[in-house]
């Protein structure tokens, strides 16, 4: 069972729904800003001749956190209507109301009175300045307005005709300054066509549906089930009375995994250590972090770099601040943990130490780390080009040697038959790689999970069906938009090589994929469910976010949390990457020691792995992988920066700073 609230925060929930049950009652007794839904004739639904329904979507739940503190709230945001009603029967059209009405509210005249005006009748003002709404309903034309300067209009109704002040119940997000999780909890948008036509009159295009993360995920348990008034109409298409009435039910809140202060914490590291990173002159351009809690799988924290203030679509979103928030690859509507794949570099070598062990490697052994290692015509170097000698599997993974997986995936790639090997079954590190979970969606309840790719031969060959017209194009022509001589002939000879022979999975392909280069990819989320299996000992737990359902009247159902499954970890390849992981921490030489120096190891032991990214034409990525307590493993913290430069200088430091807030919460 998960951890429940304690007495005063269950009182404090009560009291909260308290408050949304009064936002009920102010949205049900409200006709603006909605729209009519037809329906086929004969349904129970459709209004008597001479009537028509008016949709009344329900208030819905809000996203608590694992103790039942809000991340996403419910409002109530004052607007003001004018009733079409009044409009019509004015001789002047309601004009002068409405330019009373402006100076009332010091807002330009041109702006109301073209709220006023129908979308796409004849006349009516440019989108989104006209009204996209019912022609039944009261026209918003002011929304989000000073309660004050609203209340001064109902001193004086006798001039302000058909002019109401009315509360809004919005989405209101009580930390979005920090610790919100925006990309995680997601936004809300408006229905399309398709999706009010498949939910068999459940869905109108007058409700919010949840348009991303968790408000898309558990949209129908959240939505609630909305209710409609029924209205009488003129000759002129003019609502004058409302004849019938059904109330919408509110929808549950749901009760997540997350740990606002971990959150908090989070965000904020992760903020500083993408400008202290930009401050030592590297980009930086993206970021992730997530905390993994091994007791259930349940999501702590997550966190993506560039973010936003989710508050901005209660107050109103403009086309320049939605193409700001959707444009290319940095869009900080993108949940970096889990919808991003990308090179996972060294952490991916403690997927390929278990497959070098299934490949027959005795870890009694030792490894030869030379700065280099030549296969066929290429050389691959070892980071930096240093040499280590003869050393320990254990030491290859503290100090990150990559040379002695080069070895290990040269030989795989012979014993699998090397270029004329058919297909990849039996491939040990490709197995290895999919055991483990990579290479598929972890199944995280969040839309949008990217599986990320572990490249094999079967890959390689449709890929290179994909691309080879392109390839042979780029070979003929020569890339000459590129500039530099030196990178157009590096471009124009790898398309050369695409085109001829790019189906073939070589052996530089292999030692790529063993130390997490060249087309392999994973999402932060994968390697931090990787490293929860080695911290456990081969069980995996499965990453998700919904815990509870709470209903309106308070009844608590808890939410299946997905199994747990078995790895196998062959030979005691667990335990000597376990001390391994252990020693990148703290022993002389680790990758990640001094990003940890200082910090309280006896109380909180640290293990991990680095990882520094190659990208072609951008910077170096910046990931590093670890659990604690290393005694009695409970949480995973995973980091990346893309463009951030070393694991270790970079992202290590960053989760050393959520480290210090688990150690106090675990207190």
């Amino acid at each position: 069972m998960r951890r429940r609230a304690a007495p005063r925060m269950q009182a404090r929930m009560l009291a909260s729904l308290a408050v949304l049950t009064l936002l009920a009652g102010v949205l049900v007794g409200r006709l603006g800003q909605l729209q009519l839904t037809d329906h086929p004739a004969g349904d129970a639904r459709v209004a008597a001749p001479g009537t028509s329904r008016v949709p009344l979507p329900a208030l819905r739940g809000r996203i608590l956190d694992r103790d039942g503190r809000p991340i996403v709230d419910n409002a109530v945001r004052t607007d003001v209507t004018i009733d079409r009603r009044s409009l019509a029967d004015a001789a002047d059209g309601g004009r002068a109301t409405v330019r009373r009405l402006a100076e009332a509210l010091d807002l330009p005249f041109d702006r109301l009175w073209g709220r006023t005006t129908l979308c796409g009748a004849p006349g009516s003002a440019d989108p989104p300045h006209c009204w996209a709404g019912s022609a039944l309903v009261p026209v918003p034309v002011a929304v989000d307005v000073d309660p004050a300067d609203a209340a001064r209009l109902t001193e004086r109704p006798e001039l302000y005709p058909g002019v109401t002040v009315t509360s809004q119940p919005v989405r209101s997000y009580p930390r979005a300054k920090g610790g919100g999780a925006p990309q995680t909890t997601g936004y809300l948008t408006r229905p399309d066509a398709e999706t009010v036509e498949a939910s068999d009159g459940a869905i109108t295009d007058a409700d919010l549906v949840g348009a991303s993360g968790l408000e898309r995920q558990y949209d129908e348990l959240l939505r609630g089930s909305g209710g409609y008034s029924e209205v009488r109409v003129d000759a002129r298409g003019v609502a004058v009375a409302e004849t019938g009435r059904r109330e919408p039910v509110p929808g549950s809140d749901l009760v997540t995994t997350l740990d606002l202060p971990v959150q908090r914490a989070t965000e904020a590291a992760l903020a500083d250590g993408v400008r202290q990173a930009r401050d030592r002159g590297h980009r930086a351009d993206t970021a992730a972090a997530v905390v993994l809690d091994l007791r259930d799988g349940g999501i702590v924290a997550s966190a993506s770099v560039p973010t936003y203030d989710p508050s901005v679509w209660s107050q109103g979103v403009s086309q320049e601040q939605y193409d700001d928030l959707t444009s290319g690859d940095r869009s900080p509507l993108i949940d970096r943990v889990t919808g991003v794949a990308q090179p996972p570099a060294s952490t991916f070598k403690a997927v390929t130490l278990p497959g070098a062990v299934a490949a027959g490697t005795d870890l009694d052994d030792r490894a030869h780390c030379s700065s280099s290692y030549r296969i066929g015509d290429r050389t691959f170097n070892n980071y930096e080009s240093r040499a280590y000698g003869w050393i320990t599997w254990r030491e290859a993974i503290k100090v990150s040697c990559d040379t002695v997986f080069y070895r290990v995936a040269e030989q795989v790639w012979r014993d699998q038959g090397g270029l004329s090997a058919d297909d990849d079954g039996g491939d040990p590190l490709i197995e290895t790689a999919r055991d483990m979970g990579l290479g598929e969606e972890t199944g995280v309840d969040l839309p949008g999970e990217s599986a990320g790719r572990i490249p094999d031969r079967a890959w390689k060959r449709q890929w290179w069906s994909s691309t080879k017209d392109a390839s042979c194009r780029d070979a003929r022509r020569g890339h000459p938009e590129v500039t530099d001589r030196t990178r157009r002939e590096y471009l124009t000879a790898l398309a050369k090589e695409n085109c001829e022979s790019g189906y073939q999975f070589r052996p530089g392909d292999e030692a790529n994929l063993s130390i997490g280069q060249g087309d392999v990819t994973a999402t932060l989320l994968q390697m931090a469910q990787v490293f929860g299996t080695i911290a456990l000992d081969g069980t995996e737990v499965s990453p998700h976010l919904g815990a509870e359902e709470v209903a309106p009247d308070g009844t608590r159902t808890e939410l299946a949390a997905p199994a747990t499954r078995e790895v196998d970890l062959p030979g005691r390849s667990g335990s000597l990457l376990r001390a391994a992981l252990g020693d990148v921490v703290t022993e002389p030489g680790g990758t990640a020691r001094s990003a940890f120096a200082g910090f309280p190891l006896q109380r909180w032991p640290v293990a991990g792995k680095t990882g520094t990214a190659e990208v072609y034409g951008k910077q170096d990525t910046a990931w590093f992988v670890s659990y604690a307590p290393t005694t009695k493993p409970r949480y995973v913290v995973a980091v990346v920066v893309s463009q951030g430069g070393t694991g270790g200088a970079t992202a290590a430091p960053i989760a050393r700073e959520i480290h210090e807030q688990l150690a106090g919460v675990a207190d």
